[in-house]
């Protein structure tokens, strides 16, 4: 049997042949290197804490959502995908209006870095969102208007700051108002009774004998006092009330709306629950008793000082009278 030697090209064919070969093995290392890019793309979407998303505004249609959705808003990214309710049914209520509002202006100013609302996830957590969000492409030659956006989670930064903003308007013993945030926002509704002409009322509360209550059971049972008095201003006071503690064992309050004969009122509630609470140390027992002055505003006052300064000179005239009192001025 005679074997058959192998064909080869001919001579003059071998470069069209080595360059289709090498373009095979360009277009596989192609391939390669986009499959490892598909690869490394896909590890950094699952990695980033934060929602990629792509919304269709024509259709009102979620085309694109990152893994991080899933761990955010604890919900299907395919029911999303299927739905763009999914992601407006997680908006916190109160919220609601304010993020479709801002989305929507989005298509007017090109861009919205600012948005910020809350979510409610699936196990029932609240959480915040930092939604920014561009056009990504323009209603131009028939082009679809496509929204892309990054949704962040920045509840821990929230709580955060919330816990900063407590800590710098409450005073830390009482967890009422501190001197300068009392202050803060008794000198804003006096601006405002003045321009609305509405009434407004102010009250200086200060506790008798205190420094004898620190003397006899020390510095600590004096600290218990002045929790309590500040948790019956807190419940005595109605909603809208400003209250605080301006001072060592002086207290402070704000009536918005509350004409002469109102506020006397509050302020007497107030005093009659004072009267009532008892302490005890080591088996002794002993009551409180503060002095109050109350004043309104009058039509030539000008600051929310003339209003301090007549309410602290009442307050030091219940206490020449006989403190455990209330003067108006």
């Amino acid at each position: 049997m005679v074997s058959k030697k192998p064909q080869s090209l001919p001579f003059e064919q071998m470069p069209e042949a080595a360059e289709t070969l090498m373009a095979l093995m360009h277009a596989q290392g192609e391939v390669a290197r986009l499959r490892e890019r598909e690869q490394l793309f896909s590890s950094l979407l699952v990695s980033v804490n934060a929602v990629l998303w792509a919304f269709d505004w024509e259709t009102q249609q979620m085309i694109y959502v990152s893994p991080a959705y899933e761990r955010i808003f604890g919900r299907s990214a395919g029911l999303l995908l299927a739905d763009f309710n999914e992601w407006r049914d997680s908006i916190y209520p109160d919220d609601l209006d304010y993020a479709e509002r801002s989305l929507a202006e989005v298509l007017v100013k090109g861009s919205i870095e600012d948005r910020e609302y809350r979510i409610i996830s699936a196990d029932g957590q609240i959480r915040w969102l930092s939604d920014k969000c561009f056009v990504s492409h323009q209603a131009e030659a028939g082009q679809r208007v496509i929204v892309v956006g990054i949704a962040e989670d920045i509840t821990e930064k929230k709580h955060l700051e919330g816990e900063l903003q407590r800590l710098a308007t409450t005073d830390v013993l009482t967890q009422s108002s501190n001197r300068r945030h009392f202050f803060e926002c008794a000198h804003r509704e006096f601006a405002q009774a003045r321009m609305d002409g509405t009434p407004v009322a102010f009250l200086l509360l200060d506790i008798d004998d205190f420094k004898l209550i620190n003397d006899t059971y020390g510095h600590p049972e004096g600290d218990i006092v002045l929790q309590r008095i500040a948790e019956s201003g807190k419940a005595i006071l109605r909603r809208g009330d400003l209250f605080g503690r301006i001072g060592g064992e002086e207290f402070a309050a704000v009536f918005p709306g509350c004409g002469t004969e109102m506020a006397h009122q509050i302020a007497e509630r107030l005093q009659r629950e004072i009267q009532r609470l008892s302490f005890t140390h080591k088996g002794q027992g002993y009551g409180v008793t503060v002095s109050q002055g109350l004043t309104c505003i009058h039509p030539e006052d000008e600051s929310l000082d003339s209003l301090f300064s007549r309410a602290d000179a009442a307050m030091y005239q219940a206490k020449r009278q006989g403190k455990n009192q209330i003067v108006l001025s």
